[in-house]
């Protein structure tokens, strides 16, 4: 799926042998770095030819009125944006006063490489000027993970055969708001109409002025910029240290303005004598503290390292990532390009999310502008998985995120006229911001995704501390907003709960009745929360008393969630034998995939959203997710029927959709299947499959990679807190590991085609299932068991058949959308 002329298979680093040229922007994407709060697309130097000039920070966004055709009661109002900090990647490159520009230099070497277990983006490049100078550039980058305001720049340049004036200018840009002097588009560079059409995953362009001028100087080798965000109100701070090291001699000059801050570096070079420029860039942004203290807070920031100096900064990055590793590297057995392309997912998991510190995981991380750097519930699902096994303190910062959205998650449920909270579909600041409520607001199931999400890590971690203080206003919110949605219909002597005019995660199907995921998940967060608030009354009494007068918890509350979640619909059709998506799925027509077009993919983007909702066509798994998050509650048949019914409807136009796939077609048999939606998944981004990587890393689906293993060809489950494995490793894997942190333990897992071994590296004896037998994992004693085989095998894939029928007997017939070309009566000019 990969060049690998252009990205030649290395374990631990993703190397980039020449300029990308027509694919820069997909490489600004791979090679871009981040700590969770501050990202630096993988622009170069130079500053020039970008498709986007990205410095992201977690969470500073701007806000605009959303301008609907027809409004309505309860519409999204405002929405919210991700802001192009200022660009401090900037350091020009001049021989002779000619500038190195890659799109006409004579460039004889490139090479870019950014290594996992360093988290330094490091490039060399030899260039040939017009006199015939021969130029060699060494840069290094890094965003610190420790420092969490941190980045490092370093440009070694040497003049090889002869003398020369070098001029190295080193600049801050605020391109939110204008162009530098080489012009260009300024960013957000990401609008919703491109040239290729509408396209929805993209962000929105803001006309007006975003980032007001405040506190602006230079102090020697120091530069400060510093903004007010017009409407959201935040603000932001950015300084810079810069230090030259050469024998040569040299002059410094400097200027700044509101916009844009230079420290140039003229330099008498002498042949083979390099020159050595360090920029150190701090960040500090705010929700309405004054800019001058975030430029105060930069300016300690940049004095303590400087006192530490800057190796120290490198040496902490590698010491931090060889305990990242540590604690998360997935090892698989004799492939390298899986291995790399593993490696790199995982690496982005860290870069999206170890130091978002209670701000949320936005769905790029802070590596581009799309789906303007919202979050979804894209982190709790695909996710949080990862965080909660491997640094379950990551975890708990991004529950704590919803915890600090339940006031607004409140407001909006009261909006739409229910009890408890319904949190935003998408958000920054924790209102809605969903424009297109269809397929936005009414996926009500992210409530039942965040309780989910938190019921998994308290599972998986024991951290009934923050469950008890702040976990448990979630669960229990989330709840009151089911019972208030759902109602009760009464058929003989049976009651039956249903949840209606809601959308699941399949998106192009929208506002149906009893979608059998949202069901399915209400079904869950309902109990969960009465187990909840039942635990605490009787294990902490003393905090059950303060939260039930924190949340006027009424005395029968728990038992009615109890009571709704027993006589929740699950939908199941006798005469198919699977579960319907929803009450209607059934009735509708067939979209015929197999002979629909590449080119109208994805359907979104060519099709009217009515066209696609009257057909059985799935934008993701829907029922396929549900039978896989809450697997225990169906049975093996009823997971191949169900799998065999929607495999073929799926389309795969969600990233979010084949890491599913894949872990279900391993667990019902569908092997080799198993592992095409796997590579699908783990090079998404790297082979730019979706053909929009350029817009940002897709995190979730790098998340999906850690499950897809895992709990896909690794067979973990976790139902009801207790640790089951069902290996399925492929055929021409000899041997699957990885670490996961359960309770207070710490183990390591190793699968083999013949046994798994479970060992305990840290912590108290583990207890397990393999395939339903019982052991027990001792630190210094490995538990090993023997494996008969890796499951079930099925051939092929599953196939819509040609003599498929309704539930009530009819022939279903699958067919494609045309346009037809009939002249309009009464039109214009007649």
């Amino acid at each position: 799926m990969i060049d690998r002329d252009l990205f030649p298979v290395d374990p631990w680093r993703l190397v980039e042998t020449r300029f990308p040229g027509e694919r820069q922007g997909v490489s600004e994407t791979l090679f871009s770095l981040g700590n969770g709060y501050l990202g630096l697309r993988g622009n170069h130097i130079e500053g020039r030819d970008a498709l986007e000039h990205g410095t992201f920070i977690n969470g500073l966004h701007e806000t605009w009125r959303i301008r609907h055709a027809e409004q309505a009661y309860g519409f999204a109002e405002v929405g919210q944006t991700i802001v192009n900090a200022p660009d401090a990647k900037v350091m020009r490159v001049y021989v002779d006063d000619e500038p190195l520009a890659f799109d006409e230099a004579d460039v004889r070497e490139y090479r870019r490489s950014l290594d996992f277990r360093t988290g330094v983006l490091e490039r060399e490049v030899v260039w040939v000027s017009p006199s015939g100078k021969r130029v060699r550039l060494h840069d290094e980058r890094l965003v610190s993970f420790d420092e969490r305001h941190l980045a490092v720049l370093r440009l070694e340049v040497t003049v090889e055969n002869a003398d020369a004036p070098v001029t190295i200018s080193c600049q801050m840009l605020n391109r939110q708001d204008g162009e530098d002097v080489f012009g260009g588009v300024p960013s957000l560079s990401g609008n919703a109409t491109t040239k290729k059409g509408f396209d929805p995953r993209k962000a929105e362009r803001i006309a007006e002025r975003v980032l007001e001028p405040a506190e602006y100087w230079q102090d020697e080798m120091r530069s400060a910029l510093s903004y007010r965000v017009a409407e959201s109100g935040m603000t932001l701070g950015v300084v810079a240290d810069h230090i030259i090291e050469t024998e040569n001699d040299y002059t410094a000059r400097r200027l700044v303005e509101p916009d844009i801050a230079k420290n140039v570096f003229r330099v008498q070079a002498k042949a083979g004598v390099p020159i050595r420029v360090t920029k150190l860039v701090s960040y500090h942004t705010s929700r309405g503290v004054p800019p001058r203290e975030l430029v105060d807070r930069c300016r300690r920031t940049l004095d303590r390292v400087g006192v530490e100096g800057v190796e120290a900064q490198f040496t902490k990055q590698v010491n931090w990532l060889e305990a990242f590793w540590e604690r998360s590297d997935v090892r698989i057995g004799g492939h390298d390009d899986l291995q790399q392309a593993t490696r790199w997912c995982l690496f982005q998991l860290a870069q999206a999310a170890a130091r978002a510190d209670g701000a949320g995981v936005s769905a790029k991380g802070v590596s581009g502008s799309g789906y303007s750097g919202h979050y979804f519930w894209d982190t709790e699902i695909y996710v949080l998985p990862f965080l909660t096994y491997t640094s379950p303190l990551w975890a708990r910062n991004a529950l704590r995120a919803r915890v600090h959205m339940l006031p607004a998650a409140r407001r909006r449920a009261q909006m739409l006229s229910e009890g408890g909270a319904l949190f935003p579909w998408r958000t920054i600041n924790g209102e809605e911001a969903s424009a297109y409520y269809a397929a936005g607001t009414a996926q009500y199931h992210i409530n039942a995704d965040i309780s989910f999400a938190l019921g998994k890590y308290v599972r998986a971690t024991g951290d009934d501390d923050f469950m008890y203080r702040e976990g448990v206003d979630v669960a229990v919110e989330t709840a009151r907003m089911w019972e208030t949605l759902g109602f009760w219909r009464t058929g003989g002597d049976v009651e039956t709960f249903h949840i209606h005019g809601v959308t699941g995660p399949d998106e192009y199907t929208t506002v149906v009745n009893d979608n059998l995921f949202t069901n399915v998940m209400a079904r869950y967060n309902l109990r969960f929360a009465a187990r909840v608030v039942s635990e605490m009354a009787e294990e902490a009494p003393e905090e059950y008393a303060e939260m039930a007068d924190r949340l006027r918890l009424g005395p029968d509350e728990a038992e009615n969630w109890e009571r709704a979640a027993e006589a929740m619909l699950i939908p199941f059709s006798p005469a198919l034998g699977i579960h319907p998506q929803d009450s209607l799925f059934l009735e509708r027509e067939v979209w015929d995939l197999p002979n629909t077009p590449a080119a109208q993919h994805p359907l979104l983007l060519h099709f009217h959203p009515l066209v696609i909702y009257r057909f059985q066509v799935l934008k993701q798994a829907d029922v396929v997710l549900a039978l896989f998050l809450q697997g225990n509650h169906f049975s093996e048949a009823e997971k191949l029927a169900d799998f065999e019914y929607y495999d073929p409807l799926t389309t795969g136009d969600s990233t979010l959709s084949a890491v599913v796939q894949s872990i279900l077609a391993a667990e019902v048999g569908y092997q080799d299947l198993a592992r095409e939606y796997f590579e699908q998944s783990i090079f998404v981004d790297l082979a730019d499959l979706h053909h929009n990587a350029s817009d940002g890393v897709h995190v979730a689906s790098a998340g999906g990679v850690w499950t897809a293993l895992v709990s896909g060809f690794g067979g973990m489950r976790d139902y009801n807190g207790e640790l089951s494995f069902d290996p399925r490793l492929p055929a021409d894997w000899p041997e699957l590991s990885y670490p996961l942190h359960w309770q207070d333990s710490v183990l390591q897992i190793v699968l083999t085609r013949e046994e798994l071994k479970v060992a305990v590296l840290e912590g108290d004896p583990v207890e397990f299932t393999v395939r339903g037998a019982a052991h027990t994992a001792v630190h210094g004693t490995p538990a090993v068991v023997r494996l008969a085989n890796q499951g079930p095998v099925i051939p092929g894939r599953p196939e819509f058949g040609s003599q498929a029928r309704r539930e009530d007997g009819t022939l279903l017939s699958a067919s494609v959308p045309v346009t037809s070309a009939v002249p309009v009566v009464g039109s214009a000019g007649e």
